[in-house]
């Protein structure tokens, strides 16, 4: 398994990494993604790290922190030295059916960070977190009282490194500038949406995250599902098939667009003899600024497949035949930018 630096920092990480979304089914949203018990995440976890996988992602959120709990129990049995929890806050606790949560309950306040931390750390039976993200920007608290509050835990030790989470470009880097400023620890990497059929990341993200060495950790690579080989032009959906509710929580997608992506990597699998998750996740590893892709299984023979993604070599044809299918025309100012730079060249890299 190749490891590669996570940003700016000295951690290296596994090229994969396991998402632990599919953990406990503690919520009528998370039981679309997956009910994995105790046992069942053990044995997945003994699989990635026999692959060389030994970095995990939860969310204190994640079926309202059964993830994290089934995920410390998972791990329990392994040297703790041995594998990287990444772990996030910020998005609102969860409460009783009827109930809405207090005001202090959400956020990146000094005071919901200071009271998850503990629950996380308690929840995952470990008294540090390898990589802690902000899960969400949180505009109503200062920039200032998040970064002390992370800069704090770093010295405590409570935390090793800390990450951003769909953070916007101009978000990420006014909190990297403050970290610069009053020596604190800064966010080296950013965990985003990024797909074949989800290129948005590569408009603003991506050239900051090569200006500011900044890691990034890849969401949902497959695109909601959509990129699992299920979907094809002319064929419908299985009537059991999750797609129906998993899909329906991403970006709508042009019919028409989708058909396209796939029947590229209908022709690249076929070229390479994988299958098209495994060519949709290998495109991954091939960009600039990818530090990590975080997988998801709900069952042995899922991650098996999954993890192979990491064990072959798209060729440089075979990359542009997907760049070309998915390609999609950049928003404002982006594509009047390209327009200057396609008509005045310039000393740039471009994306």
């Amino acid at each position: 398994m190749e490891f590669r630096s996570l940003g700016s920092s000295g951690l290296k990480v596994p090229v994969l990494c396991f998402g632990t979304g599919t953990f406990g089914g503690g919520t009528e949203f998370f039981k679309a993604w997956g009910e994995t018990d105790v046992k069942e995440a053990r044995s997945l976890v003994d699989i990635c790290m026999d692959a060389g996988v030994n970095f995990f992602d939860t969310a204190d959120i994640y079926s309202n922190g059964l993830s994290e709990e089934i995920l410390g129990q998972a791990i329990k049995h392994l040297p703790r030295e041995s594998v990287l929890i990444s772990t996030k806050t910020t998005f609102p606790e969860s409460t009783p059916p009827g109930t809405q949560p207090g005001p202090n309950a959400m956020g990146s306040s000094r005071y919901h960070i200071t009271q998850q931390i503990e629950a996380s750390l308690k929840r995952l039976g470990t008294d540090y977190i390898d990589v802690y993200h902000m899960h969400g920007f949180d505009a109503l608290t200062p920039i200032e009282e998040t970064l002390n509050t992370l800069d704090k835990l770093v010295r405590e030790g409570k935390v090793l490194y800390i990450a951003a989470s769909n953070f916007s470009g101009w978000h990420l880097q006014k909190s990297i500038d403050i970290s610069e400023r009053y020596g604190w620890a800064r966010y080296v990497a950013h965990q985003v949406y990024y797909s074949l059929i989800g290129r948005d990341y590569e408009w603003e993200l991506m050239p900051q995250a090569v200006a500011e060495n900044v890691g990034a950790l890849i969401w949902s690579p497959l695109g909601w599902g959509r990129l699992t080989g299920k979907i094809r032009r002319g064929q419908p959906l299985p009537k059991t098939s999750r797609l129906h509710t998993a899909a329906a929580g991403g970006p709508e997608m042009d019919d028409e667009y989708l058909y396209t992506v796939v029947d590229a990597l209908d022709k690249v699998a076929a070229e390479v003899g994988k299958s098209v998750p495994q060519v949709a996740l290998n495109w991954l590893l091939q960009r600039p600024t990818v530090s990590s892709v975080i997988i998801g299984a709900r069952n042995e023979e899922q991650l098996r497949a999954n993890l192979e993604a990491a064990n072959f070599q798209l060729t440089a044809a075979q990359v542009e035949t997907l760049d070309r299918a998915s390609q999609t025309r950049a928003t404002y100012p982006y594509w009047h930018q390209h327009q200057f730079q396609v008509r005045n060249p310039l000393p740039v890299k471009r994306y």
